[in-house]
Parts: structure tokens; sequence; C-alpha cells
């Protein structure tokens, strides 16, 4: 069987477009902080993309080294660290449980622009984590509750029953955060920021480092 052959893209057009927005300045290269160039990225993507600008892949390895990646949602970023929040009984809890080491990728096409991160993961505060549950819808707070994560489901009609369970029993008042619902830190040692160029002979700048905390270095990377 033959694949079907994906047409080259994008077009002479739009490469000269990417050309125009990036150009190849000294001044870029030359960044000593990334995470002010990371929040200088994020806010033009707030202002470009039109669907979650924060939206990252999140990836993964168990016990074996067998890796997994799903998309999840940035909530918190800062010198320390890129945080986000979910179950930790879910497939992704479970595996940084075992494996405390995760990836993040954040691609915006609208910028042709993307992200890569790697380290070190550790538990966010139960501080932070009642802080930002506080925040939520009071449906999300009570779908937090109602959903068992990754676990096998025999029809919506389950989940529904669950969601109308702790609705009752959450509906008015405060909504405690339940024991399962955590945050995670990933502590970098590595960050890539990459956009495009004409054909295919992009800019690449990594920011290492031997552990956080510990003072950055820089390096231009082939396409």
């Amino acid at each position: 069987m033959v694949d079907k052959v994906i047409p080259a893209t994008p077009s002479a057009e739009d490469y000269a477009k990417s050309a125009a927005n990036s150009p190849d300045d000294g001044a870029w290269f030359a960044r000593t902080d990334p995470f002010a160039l990371f929040g200088e990225w994020l806010d033009d993507a707030k202002k470009k993309e039109p669907n979650d600008p924060n939206a990252m892949a999140l990836a993964t390895a168990d016990e074996n080294g067998a890796p997994d990646v799903r998309m999840v949602l940035l909530k918190g970023v800062s010198g320390d660290g890129f945080v986000f929040y979910s179950n930790a009984e879910s497939r992704k809890g479970t595996q940084l449980a075992a494996n405390a080491q995760a990836a993040l990728c954040f691609h915006w096409k609208s910028l042709r622009r993307q992200v890569r991160v790697s380290g070190k993961v550790e538990l966010a505060s139960e501080a932070e984590a009642d802080a930002y549950f506080s925040s939520r819808a009071k449906d999300s707070q009570i779908g937090a509750w109602a959903s068992e994560q990754s676990r096998p489901m025999e029809g919506r009609f389950e989940l529904e029953k669950r969601i109308a369970h702790f609705a009752v029993k959450y509906g008015f008042g405060t909504t405690p955060r339940p024991p399962h619902w955590k945050g995670w830190r990933i502590v970098p040692t590595r960050i890539e920021f990459w956009r495009d160029r004409p054909f295919r002979l992009h800019d690449r700048l990594e920011f290492i480092r031997e552990a956080g905390g510990m003072p950055w270095q820089t390096r231009r990377l082939y396409p």
C-alpha cells in the first residue's frame, strides 16, 4: 500500500512573510533570560491565537520508559518553572509519580513559533493548588470530583450520575479541592525557542542549565 503524499507547505509567499516577521537579528540570540522571552511570546500568542494560547503538549513516561503525550493548559509560569493542574490518579499523574520528568511543547501556529521545555517535575504546594482550585468555575470544581480520570467508564450516564451526586453535595457554598487534584511544576533544565524561517532553515535558540536555580547558558542550534 502506497502512503498518501502530503504536499509541501507553506508556499513561497508564506515564506516571504515569515522571513519579514522573523529577522535573523543579533539581539534575539543575545537574550539571557528564557522566562522573560517566554513571557513576551505568550503575550504575543494571547493576541494572535484564536483558542487556548496557553495550551501545551505534555510528554511523560511510565516506570518502564514508555512515552505518552497529551494536551494540557499552562496555569502558572515564573522563574521557578511551568505549572499545570490535574488528577493525580490519572494516567499522567501516575506516570509522573513513577518518573518525575517531563517535557512540554508550545506551538503557536499563527505566530510560526514554538517553545520546547524539559526538566524535573515537582508537586506544587497545597496552598498553590487550593488557590487555583478556588478560582475555577463551580461546574469545573464539581467535575474534578465527579471524573475518575483515565479510568474505564461504561457510558456517559455513569458520569452524569456522579456529577449530579457531587452537585448536590457541593452545589452550595465552598467546594473543597479533591485530595487527588494537584498541581505539578516542571523545573526546566532546557528551554528551546524556535521560529519559522524560509525553506525550513529555522532559528533555534536553546537555554540549558544543570539544575533548577543554576545559571543559564545559551547556544544556537542548526535547524
